[in-house]
């Protein structure tokens, strides 16, 4: 039988990352009247939480397979995470990243030592381009969010949150991709509600969930910000995960993901891609149903253009002024 994520295998991730990632702390957070929590893992190394994963997936290589080194593929910050281990491992690391991701991303993930070959979003697959470079190579093959391990090492957050807040929470609101992050914390956390947020026309989980079934992003998905989570089709590990948790999923405007970047910079202090505000972003709209004082939101992402950043900063406060 194939191997399937647990919460066993999240427990142990956390007993092996725990000397080689950052514990990122709770934050409180008033909005709607109530305090909740927000946990910002844009504050960890490499600045989301794909370094859990991409630690737990490559401490686990033998020897030989170090040697061979890594392949994977990525918008930027699974790329970033992966780039840091295999550095501080010394693992030789290849990463295949699209043309148009964010200067900042490609930066980051080179001036981590890693091998970066570009390829076309629109005509090209990673995938394939992934598996050709690895079986050329010899090298191990890791996946962003379809990898047994990469699913554990992300719900290690959800571990943290737990010790972090005395106890399990009432609700989560993860942002989602391919779903590792919120597979692996509905795997940390039984009985908590998981809600997923994706940006609009890359709910793909949301409606995959609702269904029963995995569906794909429609192929006329409109453009987005969000970069870091346009994935196309989540994965049968993390979808069943979820499923089984009995999570649900909802999206968001790229305005709401504007305006949650703005009141992480503002309330929070906390600088956040656009990818990574989308939590927040329904928490603020209201989209995920009431909040708790045990209510935990996922902040996680802090790789984002500068000038971009700036940009949506300066038209949320003009925008803010002219609704005074």
């Amino acid at each position: 039988m194939s191997r399937i994520p647990t919460g066993d295998g999240v427990r142990a991730a956390a007993a092996r990352i725990r000397d080689h990632v950052v514990k990122t702390p709770l934050l409180p957070a008033e909005i709607g009247g109530v305090t909740a929590w927000v946990k910002a893992e844009c504050l960890q190394t490499g600045g989301s939480f794909k370094l859990r994963g991409a630690t737990n997936r490559l401490l686990q290589l033998s020897a030989e397979e170090r040697q061979r080194g890594v392949v994977a593929f990525s918008s930027g910050n699974h790329a970033q995470g992966i780039a840091i281990a295999a550095r501080r491992l010394g693992i030789p690391a290849a990463i295949v990243m699209p043309s148009d991701a964010p200067a900042v991303k490609v930066a980051a993930t080179q001036g981590a030592g890693a091998d970066i070959v570009f390829y076309d979003r629109a005509t090209e697959s990673r995938e394939e381009i992934g598996a050709r470079l690895a079986a050329e190579k010899g090298a191990i093959l890791v996946p962003s969010f379809d990898d047994v391990d990469i699913i554990e090492g992300q719900g290690t957050t959800g571990i943290e949150i737990a010790e972090q807040l005395g106890g399990v929470p009432d609700k989560v609101l993860a942002c989602c991709g391919g779903g590792g992050l919120s597979a692996g914390i509905a795997l940390a956390l039984p009985g908590a509600e998981i809600v997923t947020v994706e940006p609009e026309g890359w709910d793909d989980m949301a409606r995959s969930l609702a269904g029963g079934e995995r569906v794909p992003v429609a192929d006329d998905a409109p453009a987005t910000l969000c970069d870091a989570l346009q994935t196309t089709l989540v994965s049968p590990l993390t979808f069943g995960a979820l499923r089984d948790a009995g999570a649900r999923g909802i999206w968001v405007s790229e305005a709401e993901v504007k305006a949650a970047m703005a009141f992480a910079a503002r309330h929070l202090r906390l600088v956040v891609e656009p990818g990574g505000a989308v939590a927040l972003a329904a928490a603020l709209a209201g989209k995920a149903g009431p909040l708790t004082k045990r209510s935990v939101i996922l902040v996680s992402g802090g790789n984002v253009d500068p000038i971009l950043y700036a940009d949506i900063l300066s038209g949320e406060a003009a925008r803010a002024k002219g609704a005074a």
